[in-house]
C-alpha cells in the first residue's frame, strides 16, 4: 500500500537534517577528489552519464537518502503512475507521457481503448501524414511541396516541441534528414506571428495548429493571424493547416484542416514533447525515423529511472541530492547550463517543466506544506553565460546549484585548431575549469578577488547530441521533476497558477472590469 506523507514525517528526513554537511572544496581539491569524481558517476543510457562528483553529497548522505528514497516510497509510486493509477489530484487524471514512449508496466485501459495502442496509432498516423508531404503527395494547390512547417501554440504547445527542433537542427542537416525548416509562434503579441510569417514563403508552408482543448485564447488569437495572412495571399487556410487536438475538442472534425491527430488529457502540456505535439512538427521536420529515434533514448531513461536502487537510478538521485540541497542546504534556485549552442531554448523548457510542475505551496490533499518546494529554474548555454550572470554564480551572496550538460563532440563536426586547441575543446575546457572553480574557489588576499569556492555543481556528459541522446536527457529531467514532486508529496501535473490571469484577462476583453483592473485596462488603452 503506498502512503502519501509529507517529507517533514520521515525519519530519514530528520536524518538528513541531521547529517554532516560536506566540505566541498576540500573533498574536491582533495588526495581522493579525482577518485571521487570519477566514482560519482551513473549511466543515463545513449551514451550519456550524470556524474555528481561536485554536488555537496557523501557516502554517509547518500545512504540517508536511499533510506529516504525507501521511506517515501519513490519507485512504488513512479510504478503506480505507468500502470495508470489516478496520480494527477487535481484534476482527477491519470498521468501517461511515459506511455507515448514505451510500455512500463501493464496495459493501461481508459476511455475503452489500450492507450499504448492509442499513442501508437497517433504515431503512425503522423508518419503516415509526413511521409506523405515530404513524397510530394500531399501537396499545397498548385501540386507544389511544402517546404516550411510551422506551430502554432503556446506553453508545452511550443516550449518542448522549439527546444527539440533546434536541439537538433543541425544534426539533421549534416545527416541529411531535415526535411522542412520549422518555425513557431506562440505570443499573443502580434509582432510574434507577424515576425514569423513575413520570414515563411506562405504558398509553401504548412501551419501546425496545437490546442487540446480547441479553447486556447493565445492559440486561437495566432490562428487567426495565420488565417488571415493565408487568404490575403490568395491561399485557402484549410489546405495549409493540421491540428493536434483532443478528440472531443471543435479543432477534432473541422474541415479547417487537411487532418487532426489527438492527444488526450493524461499527458500535460510540458509533458508532451513525446506525443503528437512534438511528434506532428518534429516528423515533418526531420522525417518520423528521427523522431522514433528520439523516442527510443527517452524509453532507455525511462527504464533506468525505475530501479529501485538510487545509485543506479540517474532521475531519482539527481532529484533527491537536488531535495537535499534544497531542504537542508537552503538553496533557492538552479542554474542549467548546457554547454551545446544547440540546447539554446533547453533552460527555458526546463523553467515551466519544473516551475510550474513543483511551484505549489500546498500538499496533494490540499494543505499547506511547511517545506520548501520547486526552486527557481533559469539557464543559458556556456560559454554565453560564462560572459553574463556567471559573476553572480562565482560571487554573490546566494549559493546556487548548477546542472551543466557537455558534449565530447561537436552536432556538425566542423571546427578548426586555433593556439593548438579545436572550438569544441575549448567548449569542454571552459566547463571542466568552471565545475573546479566553482567547487574549490580562489583564496586571495584582496577580497574583490577572493572565491569562496563550495559552489555545487553535475554534469551530464555525453559523447554527441543526437536524437536518442536529447530523448534520453528530456525523460532524465521530466523524471528528475516528478520524484522531486513525490519527495515533497505534492501534485505535479496540474498548474492552477496559470488560471487566475486568465479569467481576469477575459473580464478585461469583455469591460467587465472595476477597481484597480479597470484602472490598468485603461491605462493599456484596452
Amino acid at each position: 500500500m503506498i502512503n502519501w506523507k509529507n517529507m517533514d514525517t520521515l525519519a530519514s528526513y530528520q536524518e538528513l537534517q541531521a547529517s554532516e554537511r560536506v566540505d566541498l572544496a576540500a573533498v574536491i581539491a582533495g588526495e581522493n577528489g579525482a577518485e571521487r569524481v570519477r566514482n560519482y558517476s551513473v549511466p543515463m543510457g545513449e551514451g550519456l552519464a550524470f556524474n555528481y562528483g561536485a554536488r555537496p553529497v557523501d557516502d554517509k548522505i547518500l545512504a540517508t537518502l536511499s533510506k529516504f528514497a525507501e521511506e517515501a516510497q519513490l519507485t512504488e509510486k513512479f510504478a503506480a503512475l505507468y500502470n495508470g493509477e489516478v496520480i494527477n489530484t487535481g484534476e482527477k487524471r491519470r498521468v501517461l507521457h511515459h506511455m507515448c514512449r514505451g510500455q512500463l508496466g501493464e496495459a493501461v485501459i481508459a476511455d475503452g481503448v489500450d492507450k499504448r495502442d492509442f499513442y501508437v496509432g497517433e504515431q503512425k498516423k503522423i508518419a503516415e501524414f509526413a511521409n506523405k508531404v515530404h513524397s510530394g503527395e500531399i501537396t499545397n494547390a498548385n501540386g507544389e511541396k511544402f517546404t516550411t512547417v510551422c506551430q502554432i501554440g503556446i506553453g508545452g504547445s511550443d516550449l518542448g516541441p522549439r527546444a527539440m527542433y533546434l536541439a537538433l537542427e543541425n544534426w539533421a542537416k549534416v545527416n541529411n534528414t531535415l526535411k522542412m525548416k520549422a518555425a513557431f509562434i506562440s505570443n499573443v503579441d502580434p509582432d510574434d506571428a507577424a515576425g514569423v510569417l513575413c520570414t515563411l514563403d506562405l504558398p509553401h508552408s504548412l501551419f501546425v495548429l496545437v490546442s487540446k482543448s480547441g479553447t486556447t485564447l493565445e492559440t486561437l488569437t495566432n490562428e487567426s493571424f495565420v488565417k488571415d495572412a493565408l487568404t490575403k495571399a490568395g491561399l485557402n487556410p484549410s489546405n495549409h493547416m493540421v491540428a493536434v487536438t483532443s478528440e472531443t475538442s471543435p479543432l477534432a472534425k473541422s474541415a479547417d484542416y487537411l487532418a487532426a491527430f489527438f492527444m488526450d488529457d493524461y499527458i500535460g502540456g510540458r509533458y508532451s514533447s513525446t506525443s503528437g505535439v512534438g511528434g506532428c512538427v518534429l516528423s515533418l521536420a526531420f522525417g518520423p525515423e528521427v523522431f522514433a529515434q528520439f523516442l527510443d533514448g527517452a524509453a532507455e531513461a525511462d527504464k533506468l529511472a525505475k530501479n529501485e536502487d538510487l545509485l543506479q537510478n540517474p532521475a531519482m538521485l539527481d532529484a533527491l541530492i537536488g531535495v537535499y540541497e534544497r531542504n537542508v542546504l537552503g538553496m533557492q534556485n538552479t542554474a542549467v547550463l548546457p554547454y551545446s549552442q544547440a540546447l539554446s531554448r533547453f533552460p527555458a523548457h526546463l523553467q515551466q517543466l519544473d516551475m510550474e510542475s513543483n511551484g505549489k505551496s500546498v500538499n496533494r490533499f490540499g494543505e499547506p506544506v511547511s517545506y520548501a518546494t520547486g526552486p527557481v529554474i533559469f539557464g543559458e548555454p556556456g560559454t554565453n553565460g560564462q560572459h553574463s550572470f556567471y559573476q553572480l554564480l562565482h560571487q554573490g551572496t546566494d549559493i546556487i546549484p548548477l546542472q551543466f550538460v557537455g558534449f565530447k563532440n561537436s552536432q556538425m563536426g566542423s571546427d578548426v585548431l586555433i593556439q593548438g586547441s579545436t572550438s569544441q575543446q575549448k567548449l569542454c575546457a571552459n566547463v571542466a575549469a568552471q565545475i573546479v572553480a566553482f567547487a574549490c574557489g580562489k583564496d586571495d588576499e584582496n577580497a574583490n578577488k577572493k572565491f569562496e569556492g563550495g559552489r555545487p555543481s553535475s554534469i551530464i556528459i555525453g559523447e554527441k547530441l543526437t536524437p536518442a541522446a536529447l530523448g534520453a536527457l528530456l525523460a532524465h529531467f521530466e523524471n528528475k521533476v516528478m520524484y522531486q514532486g513525490f519527495a515533497w508529496n505534492l501534485n505535479s501535473f496540474d498548474q492552477e497558477g496559470v488560471q487566475l490571469g486568465k479569467v481576469l484577462a477575459k473580464k478585461v476583453l469583455a469591460h467587465e472590469t472595476d477597481g484597480a483592473l479597470k484602472v490598468y485596462s485603461d491605462l493599456l488603452n484596452i
